[in-house]
């Protein structure tokens, strides 16, 4: 393989490991989806690993559970949380919202569980629900790549003012048990209305 695949393939490694998030990608199945050798895979992310140190990148590539994955620098860890817990991000987008809604009533659950039923990728939500705290690994699955399964925290029951996770929704008030549109539809607008309540009622003119 020449040099310029070589850059190649370990650009291709980084996209990879981007997209799969936080559930990392075995060697083998990135070898599978390069086409190549999983003692090649193996050797180049040993170099982008320390590629990464040399430069001081503000991501690493680490190994856990068996799978590799692109994470950010322990150094940088109290500029995240001060970015989480800054005032002009205390609201929580629909996406993230949403995708709470659904991990508050079906945890455990993983964020491919998670895509099935909003229909659209939630690793930015997830994201940004663990930066805050509300969500956290409470396990993991047992399944290929042993993806992550999340739950809520004590601060997600701060957060919205509730006393327990019994306080959710009821099952019992769905007539189909298996209607997940309907459960996360009930939930948001539960959750929201709350939101809206911590968030926006003291500026809310009296007069109104």
């Amino acid at each position: 393989m020449n040099s310029v695949n070589y850059q190649q393939t370990k650009s291709a490694i980084e996209g990879l490991l981007f997209v799969a998030g936080d559930e990392g990608l075995e060697a083998k199945q990135l070898a599978d989806v390069l086409e190549v050798s999983t003692e090649f895979v193996v050797k180049l992310v040993g170099d982008m690993q320390e590629e990464f140190r040399e430069a001081e990148r503000g991501i690493q590539i680490v190994e856990l559970a068996g799978t590799y994955q692109l994470t950010t620098i322990p150094e940088h860890a109290p500029l995240f949380e001060r970015l989480a817990y800054s005032p002009s991000r205390t609201s929580l987008s629909q996406a993230a919202l949403e995708t709470l809604s659904i991990v508050a009533y079906k945890q455990p659950i993983t964020r491919v569980e998670i895509e099935e039923i909003r229909g659209v990728k939630s690793d930015r939500a997830l994201q940004t629900l663990v930066a805050k705290d509300l969500i956290q690994e409470v396990d993991r699955a047992d399944a290929p790549g042993r993806p992550i399964l999340y739950g809520t925290t004590k601060p997600f029951l701060d957060y919205f003012a509730l006393g327990s996770i019994a306080e959710l929704p009821d099952v019992s008030l769905f007539e189909n048990d298996s209607s997940l549109e309907e459960e996360t539809r009930m939930l948001f607008e539960r959750l929201d209305a709350k939101q809206i309540t911590m968030e926006e009622f003291s500026s809310v003119p009296k007069n109104e």
